[in-house]
């Protein structure tokens, strides 16, 4: 079908480097911006001045590669005015300014406002690039546990960043735990845990101790409290071992069921050489955590 009105053009129009006539020679190398010069699809998309006179392709010139040939050998005198080459019918040519939108680059990875472009053509979050969100849940009503299966636990990690942030439970006095499962969640294994915590409402800043080797310990919080909940930052180390233990560390923050700021600093492992590939974050009287961020990120090598 015809257009209405002037047919849109299509392409990029370029115009080659100056070429300077050599005496009984007919063959020159076309080059943009000194280098050599194939984009085209066939002679028909030249434009060749010749002392003033466009020449007719194929007639009076032909090309092949980067070479542009006369009919006939030039002369001392005789002058290439330019050569210009029109763009293919299918060529985009080069996009104008600000006409690309994010919605047309084939990267891949999440393209948003909060990441950026890497070097390997993908988005990823500001930061260095060295810790990949995997997945997130924020808990709106009351659940038994959140987890994250080998969907995001895989072999692409080997290391493992869990932060959870304003999480409370459904109850007073109940103690959020973490396990981790090397069969996708039908079993867990068992922990040796250790977490050291600093009382900070205490003047004398004593220090305690507790163990527990059913489960990793994040804390405990005090229902319906404003005090901003349970925060934890853990790091899961060497996850796909199967030569060696699994251990963690990391540190939490909370307002316990006394009213009392604590500041945990945690370790903990299993005793295990197969790889984990299955993280849950639960109470441990039964309860229902319901509130709350948890987000799993994977630690590049």
């Amino acid at each position: 079908m015809a257009y209405i009105g002037k047919t849109p053009v299509l392409g990029n129009f370029v115009k080659l480097d100056a070429i300077s006539v050599v005496n009984g020679q007919a063959a020159y190398t076309m080059q943009n911006g000194g280098v050599n010069f194939t984009s085209y699809d066939n002679v028909n998309q030249f434009l060749v001045s010749l002392n003033g006179i466009l020449q007719s392709p194929t007639d009076s010139f032909t090309v092949s590669g980067s070479t542009l040939t006369f009919a006939s050998n030039l002369s001392t005198g005789d002058v290439i005015d330019f050569v210009m080459v029109l763009g293919n019918t299918l060529d985009v040519g080069t996009p104008s300014d600000n006409t690309v939108s994010l919605a047309k680059l084939t990267a891949t990875g999440t393209k948003d406002a909060t990441t950026f472009l890497r070097g390997d053509n993908t988005f990823a979050e500001a930061g260095g690039g060295s810790l990949i969100k995997l997945a997130s849940t924020t808990i709106t009503t009351g659940v038994s546990s959140v987890a994250f299966n080998n969907t995001y636990i895989t072999s692409t990690y080997d290391n493992y960043k869990l932060i959870g942030y304003g999480l409370s439970t459904s109850a007073d006095n109940q103690d959020i735990g973490m396990l981790m499962s090397v069969d996708n969640g039908s079993n867990f294994a068992t922990h040796l845990s250790a977490r050291t915590y600093l009382q900070l409402a205490d003047a004398s800043g004593n220090l305690a101790y507790e163990g527990n080797n059913n489960y990793i310990s994040l804390g405990s919080d005090e229902e319906g409290d404003n005090s901003g909940g349970i925060n934890f930052d853990i790091t899961i180390y060497n996850i796909n071992s199967t030569t060696q233990y699994k251990y963690v560390t990391g540190m939490v923050t909370s307002k316990n069921q006394n009213g009392l700021y604590y500041g945990y600093s945690i370790w903990g492992l299993i005793q295990s050489n197969t790889a984990v590939n299955y993280l849950k974050v639960f109470t441990n009287v039964g309860g229902n955590l319901d509130a709350g961020t948890i987000t799993l990120y994977g630690l590049e090598k």
